[in-house]
This record gives C-alpha cells, structure tokens and sequence, in this order.
C-alpha cells in the first residue's frame, strides 16, 4: 500500500479522486484541506482531514488537486518537507511548464491532466451523462514524466488511472507537449470556437429562429460534421458545404492563427493562466 497526501481534497478534482479512489487497498489516501467549508465537505462525507505537516512526512505520492493559480505557492510549501524519492503528481501542465515547482533533484515530478469522455462512444445510461469523466464514462489521459527515474513513471500512471477511473489509453507525452494540448488547442482553439458556435446559436434566435430549433439544427450538425472530418462517418462534406467552409474561415479567422501553437506564445498564456490575469 502506497500513502498518497491529496492537497486539495475536497474541491471538484479532490472530491472525484477521493471517490475513485475509495475501497482500493492499493492506497491509502490522507485528505489535506486548509481550514473552512472545505474542511466540513470532508467530515460530511466521513473523510476527516489531515494537516499538511504530517500528510507530507507520510505520504511516497504527493498529488496537487489545486487551482492552477496555488499550484506553485503550494508546492513551494511543501517540496522542502518532502522525503527523497516522493512522486509529486500536478493535474495540469501550466504550473510545471511555467518553472513554477521547487527544484529538487531526489523527487519525482509527474503531469497528468484527463482527456474527457470522447464525444464519439458506446456509453449507455447514466455514463452518457458524465461530461467530465471520473465517475462512470470510460476516457483517455495524458501523462507526462517531468523529473525522476523512468520508475516514476510507471507510479504515475498506475495512480492516474486510478484518479480518473475509467480509463482507456494513457497517452504518454512531455510537459511542452501537454501545453499544446492544453491551452492552446483545448482552450485557446478548441474552447473558443465552440463559444462562437454558441453564439452563432443564440444570433440565429435574435434574428427569429425558434431558439429549440437552432438549438436541435446545430447540436445534430456538430454530431455530423464530427463523424464526417473526424473520419467516424463513410462521408464527406458536400462541394457547397466545402466552399462555406472556405469563406468562413476567411471571415472568421485571421491568416495567421495557428501563431497560438507557437512556443512564446504558448508560455504567455500560460503565465496568465497561472497568475489569473488577462494576457
């Protein structure tokens, strides 16, 4: 059995990990949360807390389920206390690709972040409303060794599935690759364009159209076009909706936006995530 000290306990990434890892004798989980309503989620749902001081002496998995924005003052608290050969695990790769984590030669540092519920899948029932993933819907996860031996990252990976249970395929990838994946084309690219469609939904109601008909129309040609470019569909978009396509982009998007993917810029928005500013 394997102690893991999970800081942030009882918010939403927390509280999935705690519930997923509930029952599994592989580990044995100690909730650290500061003092306040965090504290009372905890005792309500039979999880009594631990302080930091001790749940860092204790623990060989040290697992960062806090805001981007603490990750760096978080760990700053707690890396010096740490024993040699501790493996700390971040959900997201901002803090770590920001130079935000203590540098420290005898611990691990390991970045995993889930890929969600892929829209295409076999889910029945319940699971098909499990957006996020981590509860009854099956979905993939990245998983990157930032330091440690390459045993490290067999530890990892094992508590991540764990953490994020069900998991299908775990994608192993570095800490700069991740920071493509997230923000630039989960968020920067991906986030943003499906607030256009939204909006695109919501003008074609201000301009008269039942707004449950646009709402059905739009939701059933995202379904289309995702089988379609994604290849899950044996079609292709037809000739007038290619040429659509080819306008479109000219009006919505400007020549050079794939700029997003490009390093600085990646790392400024980065360091605005993790600093909560706009960049």
């Amino acid at each position: 059995m394997e102690t893991i000290a999970l800081f942030g306990a009882a918010g939403k990434m927390g509280t999935r990990i705690r519930n997923n890892m509930r029952g599994d004798h592989a580990w044995h989980v100690l909730s650290v949360e500061p003092p306040g309503p965090g504290r009372d989620r905890l005792a309500q749902a039979g999880d009594g807390p631990v302080e930091a001081e001790s749940a860092v002496k204790k623990a060989g998995i040290v697992v960062l389920a806090v805001p981007d924005t603490l990750v760096g003052r978080v760990a700053h608290g707690i890396v010096p206390a740490l024993n040699p050969g501790t493996l700390v695990v971040t959900l997201d790769p901002a803090a770590p690709h920001a130079g935000q984590l203590p540098v420290r030669a005898d611990i691990g540092y390991f970045v995993t972040h889930p890929c969600h519920p892929p829209v295409v899948n076999d889910e029945t029932g319940s699971a098909r409303k499990d957006f996020f993933g981590g509860v009854a819907a099956k979905q993939h996860i990245v998983c990157a060794l930032m330091q440690g031996p390459e045993s490290d990252y067999a530890r990892g990976e094992k508590v991540a599935r764990r953490m994020f249970a069900p998991v299908m395929n775990a994608h192993r990838v570095t800490v700069e690759q991740m920071a493509i994946l997230e923000p630039a084309m989960s968020e920067t690219v991906t986030a943003t364009c499906m607030a256009v469609i939204r909006e695109a939904m919501d003008e074609a109601a201000r301009r008269g159209v039942p707004a449950e008909a646009a709402r059905d129309f739009i939701l059933g040609h995202i379904n289309v076009d995702i089988g379609i470019m994604w290849g899950f569909a044996d079609a292709v978009l037809s000739d007038g909706a290619k040429m659509a396509v080819e306008r479109g982009k000219k009006a919505l998007f400007r020549d050079d936006w794939k700029r997003v993917f490009d390093p600085d810029y990646v790392r400024a928005e980065i360091r605005a995530i993790t600093a909560a500013t706009a960049k």
